[in-house]
């Protein structure tokens, strides 16, 4: 059993929603601290022109300093360019010296392989001791790239920093030579990306790392948004990514326990106490033949669960 599951307190809290805000637009920190979401990420990334990279750094740093995320009860990270790019290590340096106290975690987009999350580790232990930040930054990754994919358990095996992976379907689909001008969704051709969500997932957990969803592009689409988050749901996700404020509630609803959903564990466990009373191994609830596995089922749900109302509480 994977330690953190058990452990309220895991680093990053509960990872519903996480929302996405351009590290360009200071003027949207605060109502993304306003917005309900588990997590903000301020990207440095997609969402800043190459022209404004250097600049939305600092604009960054101010953020993570001059706004209440804590009181919002959010964690918040920060998307800096990949490794291959002339940024990185800028981002990292200016944000870290500007605010590294402030920030849970950096996100590293398009890792491609272990050595990109064991180079920009070696920059925090480096950049932590010369700052005196004495609570270590967390590390996030998305795999958005078929090589990334390929690598995935020595990515997520790569260094204790690492809190979660997050799939990208946007460039992943791109890497991949897809026909699709989509981000996030799977119309006309099945679940497109249910095999990709399934190995993420499968890492992640055998690692003890959060997998996170995709971003939904069409923000207006309520019923896609949450079909696409209940099928990741379904694969065991924690949460996905939202392009915009009305989608946080939305995340928020699929990636909590309903009580219905609450109460109905706590009655299978019920039953196969009773069952177990009377010497038996299984038992019938709800028309369905229950047993140990089920059992496993259920308290994962009160453990998902328990999580979040001890987080929001």
């Amino acid at each position: 059993m994977l330690g953190w599951m058990n452990d309220l307190s895991a680093p990053g809290g509960i990872h519903r929603s996480l929302l996405s805000v351009p590290g360009s637009r200071p003027d949207m920190y605060p109502k993304a601290a306003r917005s309900g979401a588990d997590r903000v990420m301020l990207d440095l990334e997609d969402a800043v022109a190459p022209e404004e990279k250097e600049a939305a750094r600092s604009l960054v740093a101010e953020g993570l300093r001059g706004v209440d995320w804590k009181g919002a009860g959010q964690s918040v990270t920060v998307r800096i360019n990949a490794v291959d790019t002339p940024w990185m290590e800028g981002d990292v340096r200016e944000v870290v010296a500007g605010a590294g106290s402030c920030v849970d975690t950096l996100m590293i987009p398009k890792v491609d392989g272990p050595q990109d999350v064991i180079r920009i580790a070696g920059m925090l232990d480096e950049l932590e001791a010369a700052h005196g930040i004495s609570a270590p930054i967390g590390l996030e990754v998305l795999i958005e790239t078929a090589r990334g994919l390929a690598c995935v358990n020595d990515i997520a095996s790569a260094h204790p920093r690492l809190e979660a992976l997050h799939f990208g379907a946007g460039d992943f689909g791109a890497s991949m030579g897809a026909r699709t001008l989509a981000i996030g969704d799977s119309a006309g051709t099945g679940d497109r990306w249910h095999t990709v969500q399934t190995m993420i997932a499968v890492a992640a957990r055998a690692y003890g790392l959060r997998p996170i969803d995709s971003a939904y592009d069409d923000f207006g689409d309520d019923e896609g948004y949450l079909a696409a988050a209940r099928r990741a749901a379904g694969l065991g996700y924690e949460g996905k990514w939202a392009i915009h404020p009305r989608q946080v509630p939305l995340a928020n609803r699929v990636f909590s326990p309903t009580p219905e959903e609450v109460a109905a564990a706590k009655g299978l466990l019920d039953a196969l106490e009773s069952a177990a009373a009377e010497g038996r191994g299984a038992a019938l609830y709800q028309g369905k033949m229950i047993d140990a596995a089920s059992a496993r089922l259920a308290e994962n749900m009160l453990r998902i669960a328990d999580r979040v109302s001890h987080t929001l509480e």
